[in-house]
C-alpha cells in the first residue's frame, strides 16, 4: 500500500497597498542604486585610464557628487525594504505569490538579462572594429558582471531560494551594504572630504577672479594706454559692473601697477590667499579667458602673480593711425 505525502502549498496573500508600495520602492531604490554605482565606477574608470581622445573628466563636478549621496541614499533604503518585505513572507508565506512580487521579480531579471545581452554585443562589436581600450572593457565587464549577479539573485528569490536560507541573504546584504561603502569612500578619495571640496570650490573662484581682473586691467590699459591705479578705478556703474573680491571673506584681491620693465613690456601684479596647494591642472576645467589657466598654480596662502603686457601685441583700441603705425 502506497502512503502520498501531502503537500501543503500557501495560499495566495491578497496584495495590500503597503505590498504594492514595498515593491515599487525597492524596484525604484535598486534600480536607481545601480545607475549610481554605475555611473561611479565609470567615473572612477576614466579618471584612472584617461583617453586622449576625450575630453578630460572633471573629478571636481557633480557627477561623482550625486552618485555618492545617491549610493548612500539608496541601498540603505533598498536593503531596508528588501528585509521588511522578506520579514512579511516569513510572518505570511502567501505574500511570496502577490503579482506585484511576481512582476517585479520578473521584469528585473528580464531587465538584467537584456542589459548583459546588450553589453556583450556592444563589446564584441567594439572588439571587431578595433575600437576595444582598456577602459572599455572594464566598463563592460563591470556592467556585465553586476547584470549577471542581478539575475541569479532574483531567480534564486523567485524560486523561494533566499526564504529557505535568510542567514545567506543576510550576508549578501551585507557585502551589497559593504561594497556601497567603499564606492563612496573611493569617491572622498577622488575629490576629498566635504571641507576639501569646499575649499578647492573657492580657490577656483578666486583663480577666476583673479582672471577676470587681469581681463579688465587689460581692457583698461588699450582703452588708456595706462594701468589703473587701483582695481577700484575699473568698477562701473553704467553697465553694473564691479570688480570682485575674495568669495569666502570679501576682502578685496591685493593688486599693484609696477610700470615698465626693461624689454618695453608693462607689468602688474595681483594677488589672493588660497585654502589650499592648486597645481596647473587643477584649473584646466575652470571656464578661461584665454590668458593660460596654467599660469595659476599655487601654494596655500598667498599667492601673487606678476603680469605683463606687451604694447605691441596689445595696442591701444581707437588710437589714431600715426601711433598704431609707430606701434607697428
Amino acid at each position: 500500500m502506497e502512503h502520498h505525502t501531502e503537500v501543503h502549498h500557501p495560499r495566495v496573500s491578497k496584495t495590500t497597498p503597503k505590498d504594492f508600495f514595498l515593491w515599487t520602492g525597492a524596484v525604484i531604490t535598486l534600480y536607481g542604486g545601480i545607475i549610481a554605482f554605475f555611473t561611479l565606477i565609470f567615473q572612477y574608470i576614466d579618471l584612472a585610464f584617461p583617453d586622449p581622445l576625450s575630453y578630460p573628466s572633471d573629478p571636481y563636478s557633480g557627477g561623482i557628487r550625486v552618485a555618492m549621496a545617491a549610493i548612500v541614499v539608496l541601498i540603505p533604503t533598498m536593503l531596508a525594504v528588501l528585509l521588511t518585505i522578506r520579514r512579511d513572507i516569513v510572518r505570511e508565506p502567501g505574500k511570496a505569490l502577490i503579482w506585484v512580487r511576481r512582476w517585479a521579480l520578473v521584469f528585473t531579471i528580464f531587465l538584467a538579462s537584456a542589459t548583459a545581452v546588450i553589453d556583450l554585443i556592444t563589446l564584441l562589436s567594439a572588439f571587431f572594429g578595433g575600437d576595444i581600450t582598456t577602459r572599455f572593457v572594464l566598463k563592460a565587464l563591470v556592467v556585465l558582471l553586476i547584470s549577471v549577479l542581478v539575475v541569479l539573485h532574483f531567480l534564486a528569490d523567485l524560486k523561494g531560494y533566499w526564504t529557505l536560507h535568510r542567514r545567506k541573504v543576510n550576508l549578501v546584504g551585507a557585502a551589497t551594504g559593504a561594497l556601497a561603502i567603499m564606492t563612496v569612500i573611493g569617491g572622498f578619495l577622488i575629490i576629498g572630504t566635504p571641507s576639501h571640496a569646499r575649499a578647492e570650490r573657492f580657490d577656483q573662484q578666486r583663480i577666476q577672479d583673479l582672471q577676470n581682473i587681469q581681463s579688465q586691467v587689460l581692457s583698461y590699459w588699450q582703452l588708456k594706454q595706462a594701468l589703473p591705479e587701483s582695481l577700484a578705478v575699473l568698477n562701473d556703474e553704467l553697465i553694473g559692473y564691479q570688480i570682485p573680491v575674495d568669495p569666502e571673506n570679501g576682502a578685496e584681491y591685493p593688486y599693484t601697477a609696477l610700470g615698465k620693465v626693461k624689454d618695453g613690456r608693462i607689468s602688474f601684479e595681483i594677488c589672493a590667499s588660497f585654502d589650499l596647494q592648486g597645481s596647473a591642472i587643477s584649473y584646466v576645467h575652470a571656464p578661461s579667458n584665454g590668458f593660460g589657466d596654467e599660469a595659476w598654480a599655487h601654494e596655500k596662502g598667498q599667492q601673487c602673480y606678476t603680469k605683463f603686457i606687451d604694447p605691441v601685441k596689445y595696442p591701444q583700441i581707437n588710437a589714431p593711425s600715426t601711433v598704431k603705425s609707430q606701434a607697428l
